[in-house]
């Protein structure tokens, strides 16, 4: 018999059917044995009793996370039996015969229960199939999705960026270091030069790909490797047409996650933004003189942001402009990388932006150098010597319109979104300082 998915059954009552997948919950009543069963579509509760002796004797061997194949009669339920809330809630199956295709070992802890996130993180291979997890990177695969959708019909190619690297995009800070090639090697913190290439092909690119960061953090807002949303377009004015592409982008990202996951999003009880069709805009000046007349925090002539000016700048935007995403604009050219193109109207500050929402974060983006003189100027600056970057340099050489793009973390976006608290929660198996897939030193730094 050909296997039917459990979302359909609520179709398909009187009928016989095989279902296939794992036993969810267990539970003896009398001679009444409940079976939650659940595959990649749904959940069915499948029944049976001491009457029917194999069946009965089949199902009693069952426990959580076997793997099964129930062939049964698709019946409905008792009207006073009908569960509203479930999806198949108004139909069970009568469990006829059982294959047994896995089996599990005894579980260290049961699904149901709650459990500490270093417990979670130790025990992915199993806590992800907690409905929590499974919500979670169903509702991260639709925001990869919108990106790229809205980026192809935007009229953006996808590019595939090497992650090993001759000389990082950032200047050698904090990248891990890779000794195998005749040359130090670097794993990439961001597609940054591929990209910009890449605008000398196609005018307008995008990728999805792994970034590494050797940041000596072990907080709820890092991680050494996360999923880079970029993008890179040509022929703009400045950074404001970069800002304008995010703030579409993000409108479009939120109403496709309003259209697909609104199952997944109640799961959660999370609570999705109102992206505005401008998102406030301020320099990173006008943010300092925020910070000290609303919170009495005098951080002026400071060359960044830090977490706690982030978060209040973000309450700010709440209240005072209805808007839970804030853009920050022109850092002190001293704290951005070497191809960041300096506004001519205020010397000294970039054509940069950082996006922030809800207390984080969550892009970085700039108008970029494009003429090739004022690159090697740029690079020689920062202390670098341009003879390295010979390969990324040709394309300056040989023509560039003026452009500009972002890097937006994959990761942080979702944790947002869906108000985790910890970025590890939306990262499918986390790097970072004490963890490659179980902890790896019981001496961890000071969470932050």
């Amino acid at each position: 018999m050909e296997r039917t998915y459990i979302k359909e059954l609520k179709n398909k009552a009187g009928q016989e059917v095989s279902i296939s997948g794992w036993v969810d919950i267990r539970r003896d009543h009398g001679k009444l044995i409940f079976i939650d069963m659940r595959d990649v579509s749904g959940k069915i509760q499948c029944v049976t009793s001491a009457k029917n002796e194999s069946a009965y004797a089949a199902t009693n061997e069952l426990r959580p996370e076997w793997v099964v194949t129930i062939k049964g009669k698709v019946s409905e339920r008792p009207e006073k039996m009908v569960n509203k809330d479930e999806e198949n809630g108004s139909v069970e199956l009568q469990i006829e015969e059982v294959a047994i295709l896995g089996r599990a070992k005894e579980l260290p802890f049961e699904l149901k229960t709650e459990i500490n996130i270093d417990t979670y993180l130790d025990n992915l291979p199993l806590t992800l199939r907690m409905e929590r997890g499974r919500v979670i990177f169903k509702i991260q695969a639709h925001i990869i999705k919108a990106f790229r959708n809205f980026l192809t019909q935007e009229g953006f190619v996808e590019i595939q960026a090497p992650k090993i690297i001759g000389e990082d995009a950032e200047g050698g800070a904090n990248s891990f270091a890779i000794e195998y090639f005749k040359h130090t090697a670097h794993l990439a913190q961001s597609p940054q030069f591929y990209k910009q290439i890449m605008v000398g092909v196609f005018e307008k690119v995008f990728a999805t790909g792994n970034v590494y960061r050797a940041e000596k953090h072990s907080t709820t807002r890092h991680l050494n490797e996360y999923t880079s949303l970029d993008f890179e377009m040509g022929f703009i004015k400045d950074h404001t047409d970069v800002m304008a592409v995010e703030n579409k982008m993000l409108r479009y990202i939120v109403e496709e996650l309003e259209k697909n996951c609104e199952k997944e999003i109640a799961h959660l009880e999370a609570n999705l933004p109102s992206v505005p069709k401008n998102i406030p805009s301020v320099k990173l000046r006008e943010a300092q003189e925020i910070l000290k007349k609303e919170y009495e925090i005098d951080c002026e002539n400071a060359p960044d942001l830090e977490p706690e000016h982030e978060r209040k700048l973000c309450e700010y935007s709440k209240e005072k402009l209805d808007s839970e995403f804030i853009f920050v604009t022109h850092f002190p050219m001293s704290k951005r990388p070497m191809y960041t193109y300096e506004d001519e109207e205020d010397i000294g500050y970039a054509k940069g932006f950082d996006l922030l929402f809800r207390g984080l974060e969550i892009t970085t983006g700039s108008q970029r150098v494009h003429d090739y003189d004022i690159l090697v100027e740029a690079i020689k600056k920062k202390g670098l010597d341009p003879e390295k970057f010979a390969f990324y340099l040709q394309a300056f050489k040989y023509g560039m319109p003026p452009h500009g793009g972002i890097g937006l973390g994959l990761e942080r976006l979702t944790a947002k979104l869906l108000g985790l608290e910890n970025v590890k929660e939306a990262t499918l198996f986390p790097r970072d300082l004490n963890r490659i897939d179980t902890l790896l030193s019981t001496d961890k730094l000071e969470q932050k």
